[in-house]
């Protein structure tokens, strides 16, 4: 059997009055906790121009964790790919490998918001062929330099990076993916679809056998880890995960709403702005440690997930409540899990 792995995903999103020097040093609580706890990676996010959201940026989040918690294994969470130059993020990833000593993964993804894709000078038609070309230079100046290459908005001419990544022949590279295009893509090109928090466990087991097939096309094996990202609460009882958890999950996905989340979800799992309880169903880790187990157990025995990373923080929440629902999942949750399996 597949080891279980945990990890802590960090989105340092808070509302924009918020004073981000006291969140910074209560989210390295979180990570300094995470890794004495027993978590094994953390996962960082990527948003520009969050309004009415401020949030702190992945590399220089990631760089600071790593110094911190020289055991946990650095995610990107995910690049937004479509919006960069691709010399730019092969030399900051493989400098952020160097520096862990090889505990960079790197997930990446196309980004769906209209304003930080007009931001950076490219728009929705040119996501998928811009994350695409971007990717293959990434790979190639990683393991195949010099290179020589013209993309539809760099030209690398003879290049060889500054860094390259300590990993051999690279880090691992994970694909977040919403429609069935996207986890063909994914599985396609990378060594594993990350899947997404927002999806329910039946659209994402529909979305498996595309995922399966696809690698069959490609000549690839099912991967080893299989990463999975929820939304995590988990209370001495349901009743009282639901009163602590429901303000902030509601208005983060209020959030996700109005962003345009939804618009990049497959048809019949894209309604994000329904009832807490319908919205929980299937899509939330949530509930007592008895019932957020069985939970775990389920999405690892219907998909094959084995490394599960948890968002337990959300816009507006109390850090104790992350600290002490950290705790909880350590104490009695990760080794139910392990007796189960």
């Amino acid at each position: 059997m597949n080891t279980m792995k945990y990890g802590l995903f960090v989105r340092s999103q808070y509302p924009d009055n918020d004073d981000m020097s006291v969140r910074f040093e209560e989210l390295m609580e979180q990570a300094r906790l995470g890794e004495k706890l027993g978590f094994s990676s953390i996962l960082k996010g990527q948003h520009y121009a969050g309004y009415p959201l401020q949030e702190l940026q992945q590399v220089p989040f990631l760089a600071r964790v790593m110094a911190e918690c020289p055991s946990l294994s650095l995610i990107t969470g995910i690049v937004l790919l479509s919006l960069h130059k691709p010399l730019d993020i092969a030399e900051q990833l493989a400098t952020l490998d160097i520096m862990s000593k090889g505990k960079l993964i790197f997930g990446a993804g196309l980004g769906y918001r209209d304003v930080e894709l007009k931001a950076f000078g490219t728009n929705m038609a040119e996501r998928a062929s811009r994350f695409e070309e971007n990717l293959d230079a990434i790979v190639q100046l990683w393991t195949n330099t010099p290179v020589t290459m013209k993309g539809s908005h760099f030209e690398l001419d003879n290049v060889t990076p500054s860094s390259r990544p300590m990993q051999k022949p690279r880090p691992p590279i994970w694909i977040g993916a919403n429609a069935d295009v996207a986890v063909e893509r994914a599985a396609r090109l990378s060594d594993a679809w990350f899947i997404n928090p927002h999806q329910r466990l039946d659209t994402i087991e529909r979305q498996l056998e595309v995922y399966k097939r696809a690698l069959d096309a490609a000549n690839k094996p099912f991967p080893d880890e299989l990463p999975l990202m929820r939304e995590l609460f988990v209370a001495p009882t349901r009743e009282e995960a639901k009163r602590l958890a429901q303000p902030y999950l509601e208005e983060k996905y209020k959030i996700y709403s109005q962003w345009g989340q939804d618009k990049a979800m497959p048809k019949g799992d894209d309604d994000l702005s329904m009832a807490f309880d319908e919205l929980a169903d299937g899509r939330f880790i949530f509930g007592s440690p008895d019932e957020v187990t069985e939970q775990i157990i389920r999405f690892n025995k219907t998909l094959g997930a084995n490394h599960f990373v948890f968002s337990p923080h959300w816009v507006g929440m109390p850090n104790n409540l992350v600290l002490d629902m950290m705790n909880l999942m350590a104490e009695e949750v990760f080794p139910n899990v392990e007796q189960a399996l």
